[in-house]
């Protein structure tokens, strides 16, 4: 059988035949909800000249990133939730991997600008905005998505090179490593690209508790500062903390890969990083922002008051 005539089965929702029907409406109501919430704050900051600033247009971004990656996730899940097999053709995997890749390494990417960001405009408040310019957040923008990219297209391929002698996937989705992990040669390759864009990863990392280190230590000195850091910088401590706990519960379910009566647990704990951010990104920052809070009130108020 040639490579892209291959189906893969997804068995992570073997154990879940009883409740189908309530895990189905509770994912399309958490997709619906997660695409309503990140276009409201996206349509808000676009629409509203006043939020043309730095910050605004990188939690933009970051809702944009949060679209793409419930949209590589939730329709497969959707379809498995209603169907007695469990299956996703070659091509769509590879597809899925691609999407679900690319929203990790740019929401981490994108939260480690968003962390630059807040420290700028924490600790050299005067000199923010010659040094966050239209053109260099543009050029952040741009940056965050191209490293994304590329990382996530060298992985891809990597993946799409080795021949594979097995279509079982333990899981809800298509991974880059569980598929490699089906591989009948030699993954070392792979491997290695793995521990070459790790320091980028660590980099990233270091830039964050670096920024937040001496951001909270300048909000020490005064209360307006520590005001300021509650609202702007919290939002991005909750999704970065979200983030990591997610990551660090899929890394622990793949310990209990070969536990079949596991199921359930490594279900939960591998789709918790493609649900929860997507989720509270427009919640927190909507809600601790006062100015984006205000206008988004306002705008659904006029909304209701036209249908009245």
């Amino acid at each position: 059988m040639r490579q892209n005539e291959l189906v893969f089965f997804l068995s992570g929702l073997n154990e879940t035949r009883t409740n189908r029907q309530i895990f189905f409406g509770l994912s399309l109501l958490a997709y619906i909800f997660t695409i309503f919430a990140n276009l409201t704050l996206i349509f808000t900051i676009l629409l509203e000249k006043i939020l043309h600033e730095p910050m605004f247009i990188l939690l933009c971004n970051l809702c944009v990133n949060c679209i793409c990656g419930s949209t590589s996730f939730y329709p497969k899940l959707l379809i498995d939730l209603l169907s007695d097999s469990h299956v996703i053709s070659y091509n769509a995997c590879i597809i899925q991997i691609f999407g679900i890749t690319i929203y990790l390494i740019c929401e981490n990417t994108n939260i480690s600008v968003m962390a630059y960001d807040r420290y700028v405009a924490i600790c050299k408040p005067l000199e923010y905005h010659s040094i966050m310019t239209p053109g260099r957040v543009g050029m952040l923008v741009q940056i965050t998505w191209l490293l994304s990219f590329f990382e996530t297209i060298v992985g891809t391929v990597l993946v799409v090179r080795l021949p594979l002698c097995g279509s079982r996937i333990n899981k809800l989705y298509c991974f880059d490593w569980d598929v490699a992990k089906l591989s009948c040669i030699d993954t070392t390759l792979n491997n290695i690209f793995t521990f070459c864009v790790m320091p980028f990863h660590i980099f990233q990392l270091l830039l964050i508790i670096i920024s937040y280190v001496l951001i909270i230590r300048t909000c020490v000195q005064s209360q307006a500062e520590r005001n300021k850091f509650m609202e702007t910088c919290l939002p991005h401590l909750i999704t970065l903390g979200i983030m990591a706990i997610s990551a660090t519960f899929d890394v622990v379910s793949a310990r209990f890969s070969s536990e079949t009566s596991m199921q359930s647990l490594r279900n939960s704990l591998s789709i918790l990083y493609l649900i929860v951010p997507p989720i509270l990104n427009p919640l927190v920052y909507g809600l601790k922002l006062k100015q984006l809070r205000r206008i988004v009130w306002r705008r659904f108020n006029s909304k209701i008051t036209a249908l009245k």
